[in-house]
């Protein structure tokens, strides 16, 4: 099997990759996939996600390295394993983060990727409901809409926002400082989830004789020939026995930030000692490739309601769900048509900040564990999580068998000077003094957690080391950068530096974290890489 282009990786950024470079019928590309089609209804459906935790089949289901941070927990890491990626399993919030993050970016050496430079692709990737400007587009594959009916618990939250003077914000892409409270908009088009795979991949784009899809296939490691990336090593033959797919220009590997690094090392691209320490010949000593792991950590402030008006699972649920039913299908609206966490925001952990650094995410519901297990009862929580932490990890081997997990080490609360757990309380406070505001209290029940009796500032401290927990974004794995940063595995056209005909184009060449959800600037990302590839062609 051999093509112009193979991509490894059916997320938010393959997607993209695939039709975008397949539109071009004189060439050829295969997209590979490790998990299968997007078949669950409840991918589809935006309330869907209220159960999505249950299907252990579209998940990776990490679990990360001991925390040392936080009395040595192993929180759970949930990556979409499907046709779509996590853009399939996620809540469909549509945040680019601010103008900040990406000439920040530029300025650590990611050439090209300063807001002005990725505004245009933004746009391009943008169906916006709200119709065009000069900062959302339409025509684009990527359905981006407003909630079509606020459950009154999030319009509760927006009034909050306002009673404890933080402004009242209808557009968090508008690039500059983004603080405030409102609705957020979503990834949903007509009541369906806008998932990267029902954007890109549809039926027309699938069906082009140009394009192969291969779905449930994990690849093992890249193959490389004097130094030039050629193909790539699928398992899963009969005896153990190996297949390979031949790449005649390029290899795009758009595995995530967990598997992109994993399957560098698997291939001998990373940092020496510890690819010649799992027994694989080492290809390129590449010492970034796996480190530099940030992610958004993240608290929960939860409460029981006194009303009905959230979306608990509840003696009446299949009334509920009848009615509900019957609103999608009339005109594509009702809870059905609901991401669940329709409102949050952006505040500041102190008045001397020059953007936002927390951000908020409001659900008319309660959860446990990752949405894993029933909640019984009406309530709603509001997540608060650090936007910029100074703490990094790691992703490592634990094994040169391609399908063993890798080890995944953010390093949690690890920074010296103790910031990360400063803004986590920060947040803390400021999600109590949300939920406390007038606007609750026709709806506020007992808060559950932390709890009346989490009030001291060593009280909180010990119930966020206890409790926090991934808000799902990790980035930042094999980031781009200079030509002479040897901790960036990546040019700023994100081919890997010392290996031809090799790029990778998702959420792990962010040189940091950005100031928001990871999804859009994912697409954004895969959406300027194919005109950089179509480009050198």
């Amino acid at each position: 099997m051999e093509f112009d282009y193979v991509i490894v990786g059916a997320g938010s950024a393959g997607c993209v990759l695939a039709n975008r470079l397949s539109a071009d019928p004189t060439v050829t590309v295969c997209l590979i996939e490790a998990g299968g089609r997007a078949r669950n209804p409840a991918i589809h459906l935006p309330f869907g996600l209220a159960v999505l935790g249950k299907f252990e089949n579209l998940s990776w289901g990490y679990n990360i390295a001991p925390q040392t941070h936080m009395k040595g927990r192993q929180p759970f890491w949930p990556r979409g394993k499907v046709l779509g990626g996590s853009s399939s399993v996620n809540a469909m919030i549509y945040a680019r983060g601010m103008r900040a993050d990406y000439d920040g970016w530029a300025a650590m050496g990611a050439t090209g990727w300063d807001f002005d430079s990725v505004l245009p692709y933004f746009l391009k990737a943008e169906d916006n409901a709200r119709g065009a400007d000069e900062l959302h587009g339409v025509g684009g594959p990527l359905g981006v809409s407003d909630p079509a009916d606020p459950n009154p618990l999030s319009l509760a939250f927006v009034e909050a926002g306002q009673q404890t003077q933080l402004p009242l914000t209808r557009d968090f892409n508008r690039g500059e400082d983004v603080e405030g409270i409102g609705l957020y908009q979503t990834t949903t088009r007509r009541g369906l989830r806008a998932s990267a795979a029902r954007s890109y991949l549809s039926d027309a784009v699938q069906a082009r004789p140009n394009l192969h899809i291969m779905t449930q296939q994990q690849v093992q490691r890249l193959t490389v020939e004097d130094r030039r990336a050629t193909g790539v090593e699928l398992g899963g033959g009969a005896a153990g026995q190996t297949r390979q797919v031949r790449a005649r220009r390029e290899v795009l590997l758009s595995a995530g930030a967990i598997n992109s690094p994993q399957v560098l090392m698997l291939s001998g691209i990373g940092p020496a000692d510890h690819v010649r320490a799992m027994g694989i010949p080492v290809v390129l000593d590449a010492p970034g490739v796996g480190q530099g792991l940030a992610d958004h950590l993240d608290v929960i402030i939860q409460h029981k309601a006194t009303t009905g008006k959230g979306l608990g699972f509840e003696w009446d649920l299949g009334f509920r769900l009848a009615r509900w039913g019957a609103q999608w299908v009339s005109r594509r609206g009702g809870a059905l048509a609901s991401n669940v966490a329709e409102a949050g925001g952006f505040a500041k952990s102190s008045p001397d900040r020059d953007i936002p650094d927390i951000q908020f995410h409001f659900l008319p519901a309660r959860i446990e564990d990752h949405g894993r297990t029933w909640v019984w009862g009406y309530g709603f929580c509001v997540h608060c999580c650090n936007l910029y932490p100074k703490s990094t990890g790691e992703v490592r081997l634990a094994s040169p068998d391609p399908m063993a997990k890798p080890v995944i080490d953010p390093k949690y609360l690890s920074d010296p000077e103790g910031h990360d757990l400063d803004v986590l309380m920060s947040a803390t406070r400021w999600g109590r003094k949300l939920l406390g505001a007038p606007a609750f209290d026709a709806f506020r029940g007992e808060e559950l957690s932390p709890g009346a009796g989490i009030q001291t500032r060593e009280q909180v401290r010990e119930w966020v080391l206890d409790t926090a927990d991934t808000v799902y974004h990790p980035t930042s794995t094999v980031a781009m950068g200079a030509a002479d940063n040897l901790n960036a595995p990546l040019m700023p056209d994100l081919q890997v530096k010392g290996v031809e005909g090799l790029r990778v184009v998702d959420a792990s060449v962010m040189p940091r974290l950005i100031g928001g959800n990871t999804n859009a600037p994912t697409i954004m990302i895969a959406e300027k890489a194919a005109d950089m590839i179509r480009s050198t062609a």
